[in-house]
């Protein structure tokens, strides 16, 4: 069994390797070490992020992605997760999340009968589901709470603006030289068509500090 631990955290200020010994731990019980680590600071409210992308290329038939939550794997709004979904799914991959019991099962040799495991696979499958939406909720959450907190302070005079976001301008630019269309990046990175343009024009800077 091939298992790939997947690490996120939101901001350069975190630390997007904190969970990692927690996860060692965790598959030691469970008679297993963890074969590949893909470690990334990026939002979990886009789809298209370069290690998570890059897990599910690497990624082979069956093997297992494990993570400490499942808000660290997709903060998504449900077209996006059921993408990714399906994209798991076209190679058979399993989630385990540490705070998932029912996950666990994909870390077991063996099954008891094929009825409970279909049982189980139907259970694993909502819980993710719901998992995952409560994840995109107290996303939203705090999104709506920083517009708030940003309205208040340009009512008081105290809004300074908000400061390039410089790894999502390269993601944008890296895209740019792929050929992918505006559209389909805001798809992948939700973000504006200004934002897209305006990365256009400072593309080749842009590139040249990656």
């Amino acid at each position: 069994m091939f298992i790939r631990a997947y690490l996120r955290a939101s901001t350069k200020e975190q630390d997007a390797k904190r969970a990692k010994s927690e996860l060692i731990a965790f598959a030691n019980d469970h008679g297993h070490k963890i074969a590949a680590f893909y470690v990334e600071n990026e939002s979990g409210a886009i789809l298209v992020r370069p290690k998570l992308m890059q897990l599910i290329e690497d990624a082979h038939k069956g093997d297992v992605i494990l993570v400490e939550q499942i808000d660290r794997l997709a903060r998504l709004n449900q077209a996006d997760w059921d993408t990714l979904k399906r994209m798991l799914s076209e190679k058979k991959l399993s989630i385990v999340s540490k705070e998932l019991p029912t996950s666990y099962m994909a870390l077991q040799p063996e099954r008891s009968t094929e009825f409970m495991s279909s049982v189980l696979q139907a259970i694993n499958a909502m819980m993710l589901d719901m998992l995952a939406a409560i994840a995109r909720k107290d996303y939203e959450d705090r999104r709506n709470r920083q517009m708030q907190g940003i309205a208040r302070a340009k009512a008081e005079g105290k809004y300074s603006g908000r400061r390039k976001d410089i790894e999502k301008r390269k993601i944008i630019a890296s895209l740019l030289k792929s050929g992918h269309s505006y559209s389909e990046i805001q798809g992948m990175t939700k973000c504006s068509r200004h934002l897209i343009a305006d990365v256009a024009k400072e593309r080749p800077k842009m590139l040249s500090t990656h």
